[in-house]
């Protein structure tokens, strides 16, 4: 099968290469994927300049990616949940950095596949999973509610822009942080926006003068903006900044699971969950693919597609 794959980490894209590679093997529990597309996220780069190399083993030459969204080709053995034919998607991060997405074939456990949604096209699935999951797990860290008045920063981003739909979807007030180009978008999804930058958490405190219960930092570099303008006995998490658990937050690592990411699909199915693609790119582009999401500029999800 062709796919993308570096033999060594490299903080550009130098080492990244597309050719063939042998198949994926598919064992006991797991389905074999024909990747029809599968999602950019800043981890994908991250981890190709060894941002991960103290968490997690690396197999060389890797193949990048952990969104997918595909066909089943294959199941393995005791397998009954899916069938060859079946459209799925799922976060197919493995514990050894390896056989990763950006490939015509990928190899998952079931337990962390779920059915694809009718409302979704292939290439807003493949958005969907790592994104959605993480802003999923950090809203429901949160214990976000119908109460909750719940500050978003960086709420224009893959991973924002689904917290905010969760958010509003579980009844609580949003606040998002974005530029000003992006406003009209946050307003759409149900956010009040607010310009980032200096002068934040005065503008916060306008809107919400007894400050957020609830705050999610997307971006990093926000704990004294959301220390600042947290209410007495709010929370607040970061996938961004592990510093957090020193100031009473939580750092959020979401774990693949096929049932969570369900939950998801059937947000999207009844209207409750849109996902805005922002590009899509060839295995050939991927390293444009890698640029575009270097910059941090882009809304809405960056797509591989390997056909």
């Amino acid at each position: 099968m062709r796919a993308v794959t570096y033999d060594s980490y490299a903080t550009d894209n130098s080492r990244l290469r597309v050719g063939d590679v042998p198949d994926p093997k598919v064992g006991p529990g797991q389905v074999l994927i024909e990747v029809r597309a599968a999602g950019v996220n800043p981890v994908d780069w991250k981890v190709m300049a060894g941002g991960l190399d103290s968490m997690m083993d690396a197999v060389f030459p890797v193949i990048p990616g952990w969104d997918v969204a595909g066909v089943v080709r294959a199941v393995g053995p005791d397998t009954p949940e899916f069938a060859p034919g079946d459209e799925v998607m799922s976060y197919a991060r493995k514990d050894v950095v390896g056989a990763g997405t950006f490939a015509q074939y990928v190899a998952v456990s079931a337990v962390h596949v779920a059915r694809k949604p009718e409302s979704l096209d292939w290439n807003q699935a493949a958005g969907l999973p790592l994104a959605g999951m993480t802003a999923q797990r950090s809203l429901d860290r949160l214990e976000v509610g119908p109460d909750d008045v719940l500050l978003v920063h960086a709420a224009s981003g893959g991973v924002g822009s689904f917290a905010v739909q969760i958010g509003r979807d579980r009844g609580a007030r949003v606040i998002g942080t974005a530029s000003e180009k992006n406003h009209d978008y946050l307003r759409e999804l149900g956010a009040e926006p607010v310009a980032y930058g200096d002068g934040l958490a005065d503008r916060v405190r306008e809107l919400v003068p007894g400050g957020p219960s609830a705050v999610a930092d997307f971006v990093g570099g926000q704990l004294e903006t959301t220390l600042a303008v947290l209410r007495p006995g709010g929370r607040h998490v970061s996938v961004a900044d592990n510093t957090v658990d020193r100031h009473g937050g939580h750092w959020i690592w979401v774990r693949p699971d096929g049932a969570r990411l369900a939950a998801l699909a059937a947000m999207a199915d009844r209207g409750a969950l849109t996902v805005e693609v922002a590009g899509t790119y060839s295995l050939d582009e991927t390293g444009a693919a890698f640029d575009a999401s270097r910059g941090h500029h882009t809304r809405g999800k960056l797509i591989i597609t390997p056909s």
